[in-house]
């Protein structure tokens, strides 16, 4: 039966997956229902109210549609759905059945009034009551550790809704009205969660920094991941992993890359317990297997993890916060993720302690990390030129890419992408200089495809490119006193072209006649004016005589 179940599933999914809904519909929907909360509050906090109401949408409308197909009586309806659903679920000889299965191939289950659907049924109605989505949450998060807490940040009572307990409902009610229309079980992972990295792009936009921090732009997640997996696309069984994770974005790029998608395996660590939530939620929408998602909610830096294997990891990409504080405190010198290296990094810059945190997780042999950090960390002295010294050394800086400025939404200054592996048989590091590789957008530059495209068939080859790629040999890395700054390597300087003196003097020349002939004219000009009294036409011919001099 499990397996009739399953293979029923399968085909549930396949079915949903041909729907024609456009992803512009689906992002103009959400961001209607986004409008609705915008006036109320800064885009940092209504996220999560309307990503969370979303996701609850997503899990009603999928377990209404699966269980409707179970009981053989599929339909694109999901108030019909609901009726079948309902019809199970009230009848004795089949409730516990049913609850058996949703439990068996969903993880979940929810009411049949406690249903989005049900829900919106009631808001038209004018009956709606805030109690019942709370309740609704309440028994998703009690229904597996999967989705334990994962609604806590959706507090439905709080002032910023409405002054009174009916401005909340209201309020609560218009959004799940927009978000009625939204075929999200129909989308079944991917579109959902590519429209999920949409909004968070545009809340990054919306609220600067604060929401930036767990946003990495597809172009520069798009390049990292097509590093880390080249040459391994069929691997099976990879892993990979992102310490500074926030909403999963970056992760959830090796859905993309990976020929073999549904065997990666995801290790992410977020520090912001709201945004690692949404990353929970967005290895669901993007329809990754329970099995697995290793995903964990603490500081970094200050407690390593993950400490029970595995440990070390195929890939390893990271857009950690730049130049952050932590403690640096003198009992890391002893902690093996740092002691390598002889020096902490800075207690008011963590950007090396990051990178080291990311580069001791890295398998051995084959792994591959990418690291976004500011240009700083490529030359800065005293501790953070030590850690860069023992490094290059080792050999374990493969490779230096310069971004353009400006692409990122939390800052506008230049960044790089600094790859390492371990096991090198060289120490050599080859530079990209992709600072001019954008188009320019209105808020941001861009990187395009055929950006992309360009640093990555530079990267592979490895070859000279003049003005834009230089293999540097460790003696030469030596000579420049272990100092990375992509402009000792990469010489993009345009000589402008000199022109002839001959060239030159014959246009001082002209210029000479030129103004000769207008000066000229502009005193006939003036000779022909006369002042309206004595003393203003007497005024008037002092200005010419000293005019003419």
């Amino acid at each position: 039966m499990i397996a009739c179940l399953k293979n029923k599933l399968q085909n549930l999914e396949r079915n949903i997956m041909e729907t024609t809904q456009t992803s512009q519909s689906l992002y103009q929907a959400l961001w209607n229902s986004a409008d609705v909360l915008r006036s109320k509050m800064d885009a940092n906090d209504y996220k999560s109210y309307l990503l969370g109401m979303v996701f609850y949408k997503y899990l009603s409308d999928k377990m209404l549609f699966f269980m409707a197909e179970t009981m053989e009586e599929g339909t694109d309806s999901l108030e019909d759905a609901l009726e079948v659903y309902r019809s199970y679920y009230e009848d004795a000889d089949t409730h516990e059945d049913l609850l058996t299965v949703m439990k068996d191939e969903l993880n979940y289950s929810i009411k049949p009034d406690l249903t989005f659907t049900a829900l919106v049924a009631r808001v038209n109605e004018g009956t709606f009551q805030l109690e019942d989505l709370a309740q609704g949450f309440r028994d998703i998060e009690q229904s597996d550790d999967l989705y334990e807490n994962l609604f806590e940040d959706i507090d439905l009572y709080s002032k910023k809704l409405g002054a009174t307990p009916q401005k909340q409902n209201q309020t609560v009610a218009a959004v799940m009205k927009e978000l009625a229309v939204l075929d999200v079980a129909g989308h079944a992972g991917d579109m959902l969660g590519d429209a999920y990295e949409y909004l968070i792009g545009q809340f990054a936009t919306d609220s600067g920094k604060k929401a930036g921090e767990f946003y990495t732009p597809q172009p520069v997640a798009k390049l990292m991941t097509q590093i880390a997996f080249l040459g391994r696309e069929d691997q099976l069984g990879f892993t990979i992993y992102d310490a500074t994770m926030g909403s999963g974005s970056l992760l959830l790029n090796a859905k993309k890359y990976s020929h073999k998608p549904q065997t990666v395996v995801y290790f992410g660590q977020e520090l912001n317990t709201s945004t690692y939530n949404l990353a929970r939620m967005n290895m669901i929408l993007h329809g990754v297997p329970v099995e697995n998602q290793f995903l964990h909610n603490a500081d970094t830096l200050d407690e390593d993890w993950p400490t029970q294997e595995p440990t070390n990891f195929d890939g390893v990409l990271m857009n950690p916060p730049y130049s952050a504080k932590w403690s640096a405190s003198s009992g890391f010198l002893n902690d093996p993720r740092f002691s390598p290296f002889g020096k902490l990094a800075p207690q008011s810059k963590a950007d090396f302690a990051f990178l080291l945190h990311g580069y001791y997780h890295l398998k051995q042999d084959n792994g591959v990390m990418a690291i976004v950090l500011p240009h700083g960390v490529l030359f800065r002295g005293n501790a953070e030129g030590t850690i860069r010294k023992a490094l290059l050394e080792e050999g374990a800086i493969d490779t230096v890419i310069g971004l353009p400025a400006n692409i990122f939404f939390n800052t506008s200054i230049p960044t790089t992408v600094i790859i390492l592996k371990k096991n090198r048989t060289n120490r050599d590091v080859y530079f990209i200089d992709a600072s001019k590789e954008f188009d320019k957008g209105k808020n941001q530059n861009i990187m395009t495809d055929a950006h992309i495209e360009k640093i990555l068939e530079a990267y592979k080859s490895r070859e000279e490119i003049d003005k834009f790629a230089h293999l540097a040999s460790y003696e030469e890395i030596v000579e420049n006193d272990y100092n990375l700054n992509i402009p000792r390597y990469v010489d993009t300087f345009e000589e402008e072209e000199v022109e002839p003196l001959t060239e030159i003097v014959s246009k001082i020349n002209d210029t000479n006649k030129a103004i000769e002939s207008q000066t000229a004219s502009l005193l006939e000009m003036l000779n022909q004016l006369h002042g309206t009294t004595p003393e203003a036409d007497a005024e008037l011919k002092q200005f010419l005589k000293e005019f003419k001099g």
